[in-house]
């Protein structure tokens, strides 16, 4: 028998506690519990819920979690993996706040906000560049390169020809660290000193590189670096 929710008793049942207070006032295993559905033979769904929180060194970590890591955990099959990671999927995109294509772009933070939640559970750096008009309003936003925790290198010719091809007249570049250390590297400094110095002979300059995380970010341009 997969014990399912029904077979909770009423008051310990999330769904109707969801109904009745609102999913605010909800656990974050009891949560789970609604997006698992069912137990199984040995235990509750909701028992199940509070295993799978316990396998986390934080539960925030569950924002990184893999199908392979999932399906390790027992009672935890393909159909319950799949539910839980598209749940956690949408919870990301709900965070990211849509860049209109005409919006101008004031400041760091402000682009830095917009981004953040791009970054979460993110284990590879990712290189971004927002591409602008003459009123610093955003033309098109690319990722140019996905890299590794340890080295986020792509050719300056990548990043001109989609500046070329998007017809932008100046750029910001942005990549997250997935450390969450936001210090620029030596290599960082030297990438983006090269990028800045083909940008100005092209006349297609760069206005800034950010370097982000999921709390924090590093502006070359308020840091007087460009």
């Amino acid at each position: 028998m997969n014990y399912r929710i029904k077979d909770l008793p009423v008051d310990e049942r999330p769904r109707e506690k969801l109904k009745e207070k609102g999913s605010e006032n909800l656990s974050n295993e009891e949560l789970l519990a609604i997006i698992l559905r069912c137990g199984n033979k040995e235990e509750s769904v909701k028992d199940l819920a509070i295993r799978l929180v316990k396998t986390l060194e934080s539960f925030h970590d569950l924002k990184s979690i893999t199908y392979q890591d999932l399906i390790k955990i027992k009672g935890i099959k393909d159909a319950k993996a799949i539910s839980l990671l598209a749940s956690i999927e949408l919870g990301k995109r709900l965070l990211n706040k849509p860049i209109g294509k005409k919006e101008k772009i004031t400041n760091a933070e402000t682009l830095y906000k917009k981004f953040q939640a791009k970054t979460i559970g993110l284990k590879q750096e990712k290189l971004f560049a927002i591409f602008l008009n003459t009123k610093n309003e955003i033309i098109k936003e690319e990722v140019l390169f996905i890299g590794t925790q340890n080295k986020s290198i792509t050719h300056p010719r990548e990043i001109f020809n989609a500046a070329i091809k998007n017809s932008a007249v100046k750029f910001i570049l942005m990549h997250n660290h997935p450390t969450g250390d936001v210090m620029p590297s030596k290599e960082d400094i030297l990438f983006t000193e090269n990028i800045k110095k083909i940008g100005d002979m092209m006349q297609i300059p760069l206005l800034d590189h950010i370097i982000i995380s999921e709390s924090s970010f590093f502006s070359f341009f308020d840091h007087q670096m460009l």
